[in-house]
């Protein structure tokens, strides 16, 4: 019988050294949020190539999302994450030393392009060893975590780090304060209290890099594996979407402030932070799909519309209106943190292989939120977009009703599969 085969009994406290890993890891890549750009711009690059730039780091980073599960499956956890410590490293050791003194945009854009391969291995290793290894009963309490520490790291206090390291290092000396903190979380992120925990993959005679036959079959026989990608790639595309767009909208048509919008977004995020540790061990007493589906979707449908009206009724009349909005988008946010324990399940014998569809569909999120601002702000202006993004968010609850677990789907007749979906505190 082989490691995976067994039950998961662990904690997630015996995982401390990767969640601290992960937070350490996570700051250093956040670091250079927001002065990257700029800082290429003067180094002789135009804004258009560093646009390409971005987009070829957001594309490695999707079809790195995707691979990290089933390479978990195929090698081991332990050894994905080393591999994703190695592709940070490495290219951006070549970034830093050859790609930015040189002022080669075609150099800058293979070492940080081939970058954006680094950081999901690691994140999402770690997430896969953590639903494979901590007992089902506290999956979503080990999900709610992981995200608390990866969304705090990046970009939360990664621009904390930047603002105080900045003055007094310089931008090009920040690169290396982040490269520090990557080097002390990864290193932190490899210990592991079990040595055979991160070690798990699956025999060779089950097929874990799945060939495009294989890939549809599986999706044939497990369509709910298809639902959970779409849902994640819901979650997270307003999010990317609204930085594209909300500044000019806060501070052009409404006269709203620079410092109003940046603490408006510091409070979705740090509202997120906060609840999502909170709706992580909440939706282990209660339900996972009841959690994404009514403060997940039907929430964040209601708060996306909140987020737009709000600002333009109250912005400049009431404080707590302006950022209890901006409170509230963030907590219905953090009702998506199940879907991590949740996804896992669809598949218990190839969980890798499982969790890499929910991370696709986290890829897929960075460019779905602006495709949407691009395809509809110039026909129906920002308070369209919104609509557009609380209707998905809706959508994405009613297909969390549709997405099965294996029991359910073996015992279709119960009385339970006849009665409408409700906040049910038996269901998982």
């Amino acid at each position: 019988m082989t490691r995976l085969a067994q039950v998961p009994d662990k904690s997630p406290f015996d995982f401390s050294f990767q969640y601290i890993g992960l937070l350490l890891f996570m700051i250093g890549d956040g670091v250079e949020v927001g002065y990257l750009s700029p800082f290429l711009v003067r180094h002789g690059l135009t804004e258009h190539f560093v646009a390409l730039i971005f987009t070829v780091y957001g594309l490695a980073a999707a079809v790195s999302a995707w691979g990290s599960g089933v390479l978990c499956d195929r090698f081991g956890c332990r050894k994905v994450i080393f591999a994703g410590i190695l592709l940070w490293v490495v290219p951006q050791v070549l970034f830093l030393a050859v790609a930015v003194p040189s002022h080669s945009g075609w150099q800058i854009l293979l070492t940080y392009g081939v970058r954006g391969f680094g950081y999901p291995l690691l994140a999402y290793g770690i997430l896969t060893l953590l639903v494979r290894e901590v007992r089902i009963s506290q999956r979503g309490l080990a999900s709610g975590l992981f995200w608390f520490c990866f969304t705090c790291g990046l970009p939360t206090l990664g621009t904390v780090v930047a603002s105080f390291s900045l003055p007094v290092f310089g931008e090009y000396g920040t690169f290396w304060v982040a490269f520090v903190a990557v080097i002390l979380g990864g290193g932190l992120a490899l210990v592991l209290r079990d040595k055979e925990a991160g070690e798990g993959a699956l025999p060779h005679s089950q097929v874990a890099l799945p060939a495009p036959g294989e890939l549809v079959g599986v999706i044939r026989a497990h369509p709910s594996l298809v639902l959970t990608c779409i849902v994640r790639a819901i979650n997270s595309s307003a999010t990317h979407g609204i930085i594209v767009f909300m500044p000019f909208y806060f501070i052009s048509t409404l006269g709203l402030s620079n410092a109003q919008w940046m603490r408006f977004l510091e409070t979705i995020f740090a509202s997120n932070i906060v609840c999502n540790l909170f709706f992580g061990a909440l939706s282990d007493r209660v339900s996972w799909r009841g959690t994404i589906m009514w403060v997940g979707g039907v929430g964040s449908g209601l708060a996306s519309l909140l987020l737009y009206w709000v600002p333009a009724h109250f912005g400049h009349i009431s404080p707590i209106a302006l950022y209890g909005s901006a409170a509230f988008f963030g907590l219905t946010l953090a009702g998506y943190v199940p879907l991590s324990a949740l996804a896992p399940s669809l598949l218990p014998d190839r969980k890798g292989l499982a969790m890499s569809f929910l991370n696709f569909g986290a890829g897929c999120s960075v460019w779905l939120g602006p495709l949407i601002v691009y395809v509809f702000q110039p026909f129906v202006g920002v308070g369209g977009v919104m609509v557009v993004y609380a209707a998905l968010f809706i959508l994405s609850g009613l297909l969390v009703y549709f997405i099965k677990l294996p029991e359910e789907l073996d015992a279709a007749s119960a009385a339970r599969s006849h009665l409408p979906f409700s906040f049910s505190f038996a269901r998982r």
